[in-house]
């Protein structure tokens, strides 16, 4: 049976117990990234979540305050899962474990297009601008690489940083 109190008041842990475990991470990272939103669109992503697990998951993140479930606005038997502020303050730490990740695994994939290039130039150029840049946009539906509002559109046709 697992516990529902906090093991301990170490903020690591609280961290750890709130979004830790790797499945929970994808499913912001499919947000912030891919702008998705939806059980399907969860379902889909590459690493192939079972669908209880994603279930758990999705339950564990809005009792955690992290994302909040609403009716999609053209579909109403449909359901639409975003951030909410506490869940956008998590970007930061997404983008950071992206960065190290790349960094240390020499099989991650860094495709080389002007997206990419334009993503790494404004990230070295200010960090916390573009922090600032993501958190609007997935806060107003957006998303980093997907759609027609995303960061990298922005950074591209407005030259924001």
């Amino acid at each position: 049976m697992k516990r529902n109190d906090i093991k301990s008041h170490c903020p690591i842990n609280f961290s750890l117990e709130s979004f830790g475990d790797p499945w929970s991470l994808l499913i912001v990272r499919d947000i912030v990234y891919y702008g998705k939103k939806t059980y399907a669109e969860f379902l889909s992503s590459e690493e192939k979540i079972s669908s209880n697990i994603l279930a758990n998951r999705l339950l564990q993140l809005q009792q955690k305050g992290i994302l909040v479930k609403k009716t999609h606005p053209f579909l109403k038997r449909k359901e639409v899962y975003e951030l909410t502020e506490k869940g956008l303050d998590l970007i930061p730490i997404i983008l950071t474990l992206a960065g190290w990740g790349a960094k240390h695994d020499p099989e991650t994939i860094t495709p080389q297009t002007d997206a990419s290039e334009i993503w790494f130039s404004a990230l070295r150029t200010d960090r916390e601008k573009v922090y600032k840049l993501i958190h609007e946009t997935v806060k107003n539906g957006g998303s980093i690489f997907s759609g027609s509002n995303s960061v990298i559109s922005q950074l591209n046709s407005h030259d924001k940083i």
